[in-house]
């Protein structure tokens, strides 16, 4: 697994080359860049070029998450407190066209920073999964791939807290599509809150999600929760079993991104950043080596 982390850590601050400085110093090998104008203004050229010349100048592979939040143009307001209000699978067609286009203009940061995928969120927490999100889904996913393929950009799904994005039924979308080249970013502590862990299968969430997209999984977001709180807590200070995801993300390709994706807190500084960063890729390693070491083979 390669070593990745997500600037939504530093959510609420403006991205510069000193946060991502932090980052890369934490031994990550590739950053994924969370697009919300108030934190990474994709739509400011001279923005997008200082980050691009970071990239550039480190060689650091970068990656893109989809804007999730419309509140914040033209103002640069934003609360943590705001709820994502971009559905590209949205009911109404117009809001469907506004969400489409916010993601496109993100995308086009692709011209100068060096991005190979970008991950899109597909319905909000708690939609339901019928025909209409079905040819919503495959409408959106055929115009963004057609959009980012010219830029070098792989689209990938990610796993929601939705029946629209289960495995099973992101495995529909991605076989009624003919989607070969979308892939999959599996988010563990969304497959974790899932399936409730219990006393016969205390795994069952991540184990489900890894048996059926790992074909298609193209890289992860780690991030861990306790009870049934979409926490994104640093790994090891929730529920999750690590040593049982190690078991399975030891069977990926070893360039897959495992990308820490860390809440944003307010007593979080760079530093504070890097120290828990660096341990949580020591402690990921830790349980890589002991599956090795448990398979020698």
């Amino acid at each position: 697994m390669l070593p990745a982390i997500s600037t939504h850590v530093f959510l609420q601050q403006r991205l510069h080359p000193g946060l991502l400085d932090a980052l890369h110093n934490t031994g990550a090998q590739s950053i994924e860049i969370f697009a919300a104008r108030h934190h990474f203004d994709y739509s400011d050229r001279s923005a997008v070029r200082d980050i691009a010349t970071w990239f550039r100048n480190t060689g650091v592979a970068a990656t893109l998450h989809q804007p999730l939040f419309l509140t914040d143009r033209g103002s640069g307001q934003w609360s943590r407190h705001v709820a994502p209000n971009i559905n590209l699978i949205d009911p109404e067609k117009s809001q469907r066209i506004t969400a489409m286009d916010e993601v496109k203009r993100a995308l086009e940061s692709a011209e100068q920073i060096p991005i190979s995928a970008c991950v899109l969120h597909l319905g909000y927490k708690d939609d339901q999964w019928n025909s209409r999100a079905l040819e919503n889904s495959l409408t959106a996913i055929e115009h963004l791939k057609a959009f980012a393929h010219p830029l070098g950009v792989r689209i990938l799904i990610e796993n929601l807290r939705n029946e629209i994005t289960s495995p099973e039924h992101i495995l529909e979308i991605l076989r009624v599509g003919h989607f070969d080249r979308v892939g999959v970013c599996l988010d563990l502590g969304h497959a974790h809150l899932a399936h409730p862990p219990s006393d016969n299968q205390p795994n069952i969430g991540i184990d489900e999600a890894f048996e059926l997209l790992k074909p298609r999984i193209a890289q992860l977001h780690l991030h861990d929760n306790q009870s049934q709180k979409d926490d994104h807590l640093w790994p090891g200070a929730g529920s999750i079993d690590w040593a049982n995801a190690a078991r399975h993300i030891a069977t990926l390709p070893a360039n897959t991104p495992g990308i820490l994706e860390i809440s944003h807190d307010l007593e979080e500084t760079p530093d504070t950043v890097t120290k828990k960063a660096s341990q949580a890729f020591s402690d990921q390693l830790r349980h890589a080596e002991n599956v090795r070491q448990s398979n020698p083979s």
